[in-house]
């Protein structure tokens, strides 16, 4: 039941036993001149996601990242998503070159899911975060040559130690297991710094949500490539729990209302005069559940 066509439980080596290796030799960017490069190197201009965190809590981990991604100093998408759910009780957050990024998490999914039809259970959490690391590592030719360096954060809740655990990754595929808490990214110093000064253990879920608010919206004052709160154009972060019960991303509504009260209570705590009466914000751009739920945006 275990052996599969040509690669067994390893949908890579299945790829590749029919010709398709998703890591394949990368051609430099200077061959191609269709793809512009950077000012003074041969490496194409591509679009990076920046900031992403994972904190533990009482009943698993709650995930968030920015949604904008950079192109150099420019800003190249306002409405990334950046947190993917790996299976029922796993998720990924991505930082790094955007589409190589999007590309190893899809390919990730394929791997679980490959594995659970050919064996009938769910990999073990270690089996998914080594499976993890082997695809940064086999990106690592990509990283070198062209700069497509794709840093993962990998958490969720582990089903046999019953709690929430958090894995992060070095571009030559190293793998460390962080006890609490993680921030990835241009503005992950920040992140990571707010978070140490907040967390505790056995964080209730609405203070480990706080938290993770609280630790990107000081990222993006701090870190330009970072994108914070957008009500203009209905824009606010991703943000999703993974528990027992498994990945749920949070609505875009409740994810806005929690910026808008960090941000007055920021007010009052600066003695700011109050702001004159404002339009209301635009509607939250709405995320992949809710479009699952009501269709397509028009």
């Amino acid at each position: 039941m275990s052996e599969g066509l040509g690669g067994g439980t390893d949908f890579v080596a299945l790829l590749r036993s029919l010709g398709h290796d998703p890591f394949g030799t990368i051609v430099s960017a200077s061959a191609d001149p269709a793809r512009p490069a950077a000012a003074g190197t041969n490496q194409p201009v591509v679009a990076h996601g920046t900031t992403v965190c994972a904190i533990r809590y009482a009943d698993g981990v709650v995930m968030a990242g920015d949604r904008r991604a950079t192109a150099g100093n420019l800003i190249a998408h306002r409405t990334m998503e950046k947190i993917y759910p790996a299976d029922r009780h796993s998720g990924v957050a991505i930082a790094g070159a955007a589409g190589a990024a999007m590309e190893m998490v899809k390919l990730f999914q394929l791997q679980l899911e490959h594995y659970e039809k050919l064996e009938g259970v769910p990999l073990s959490f270690e089996g998914k975060a080594n499976t993890l690391a082997q695809m940064v590592r086999s990106n690592l030719t990509a990283a070198l040559q062209l700069g497509l360096v794709v840093v993962p954060l990998f958490a969720g809740y582990d089903m046999r130690r019953r709690r929430g655990r958090i894995f992060t990754y070095d571009a030559t595929g190293g793998r460390y297991e962080e006890t609490d808490f993680q921030a990835e990214g241009s503005g992950g110093r920040d992140a990571r710094t707010t978070i140490k000064l907040g967390w505790r253990e056995d964080l209730p879920r609405e203070a480990a949500v706080e938290l993770a608010i609280a630790a990107l919206y000081e990222a993006a004052d701090e870190d330009s490539a970072t994108g914070g709160p957008d009500p203009v154009r209905g824009i606010y972060p991703m943000m999703a729990t993974i528990t027992v019960d498994g990945f749920e991303e949070l609505p875009d509504a409740e994810v806005a209302e929690r910026f808008v009260a960090l941000i007055e209570r920021k007010r009052r705590e600066s003695g700011m005069p109050e702001p004159p009466p404002a339009p209301p914000p635009a509607t939250p751009r709405r995320s992949r559940a809710t479009r699952s739920e009501g269709g397509d945006a028009a």
